[in-house]
């Protein structure tokens, strides 16, 4: 008996190279920005530049998820394709209304889509999509894809050191108050995900102090991972200091580089120039 063909849809803010999605077999369905009076389709003809520029220039940048009609279509173009079901892995519900729609469409979509809410954003997202495809390569079914994509999620440590958190209160994921507390002591903020939400993690007094102090955690949370992990570190309009962090983890965790990319467009968006992250997401044993 031939194994079952899964598919694994994903979606832009999983911040998955083009290259790297093909060569997964992972399909990116994406979001939309919209600068000023335009809509623009993140991957296709807006970039993290685009974005940045706006938000440096008070230019108003808002984002919108797919709609359950777009998810549709590409559900029934793998269920023509020879798919006998769809792993559709998503950042979390907290954050964006992208996992409702999957859910929406999931419901007509001619063959089973199981949807996963990562509770997670950016490349921790794409980590636990590759995780479902390398099962699914291997023959695994889509419960056991689920599973691995729900253990990714759950287990990577994502720690982002931002300018302001501005840009955050604007699109509502963190509240004013924290927000406020925080230009209120000029203080340079760390950031981390909590049960699907954006939350302060810890509060330093200087951009320096608090790059060290995200880069001490990277190497705690690496160090706890004793089967190995994935590590990525994503920037918006902060090449530099991405590349210098990138270079001392390196050295730290004895690997010889880590991956550096800037942050998708959306996600950009809501956290602002400035940004540096970094994902550490554990492998199972």
């Amino acid at each position: 008996m031939a194994a079952r063909r899964i598919a694994v849809v994903t979606d832009s803010t999983a911040s998955l190279d083009p290259a790297d999605a093909e060569r997964e077999g992972i399909t990116v369905v994406p979001l939309k920005l919209v600068i000023g009076a335009a809509t623009f389709t993140e991957g296709v003809d807006a970039t993290s530049d685009d974005v940045a520029q706006a938000l440096k220039d008070f230019v108003p940048v808002s984002t919108s998820r797919p709609t359950p009609e777009e998810f549709a279509a590409v559900y029934a173009r793998l269920a023509q394709e020879g798919h006998d079901a769809i792993v559709s892995v998503h950042l979390s519900a907290e954050i964006s209304g992208t996992f409702e729609s999957a859910q929406v469409a999931a419901r007509e979509a001619p063959v089973p889509v199981m949807c996963v809410d990562t509770r997670q954003v950016g490349i921790a997202t794409g980590f636990a999509a590759g995780r479902a495809a390398a099962v699914a390569r291997a023959g695994g079914d889509e419960a056991a894809a689920v599973g691995a994509a729900l253990a990714a999620g759950e287990s990577s440590s994502v720690l982002m050191y931002v300018d302001t958190l501005e840009y955050l209160r604007r699109g509502g994921r963190v509240g004013a108050a924290t927000a406020l507390i925080g230009s209120a002591l000029a203080v340079k903020p760390l950031l981390t995900l909590r049960d699907g939400v954006v939350v302060p993690l810890e509060r330093v007094r200087t951009s320096a102090k608090a790059v060290a102090r995200l880069e001490a955690l990277v190497a705690e949370a690496a160090e706890a991972a004793t089967e190995g992990y994935d590590i990525g570190v994503q920037h918006l309009a902060n090449p530099d200091l991405a590349d210098q962090v990138a270079e001392r983890l390196a050295g730290v965790l004895g690997r010889d580089r880590l991956p550096v990319n800037e942050v998708g467009a959306v996600i950009g968006a809501h956290v602002g120039p400035g940004m540096l992250a970094v994902t550490v997401t554990p492998r199972p044993g």
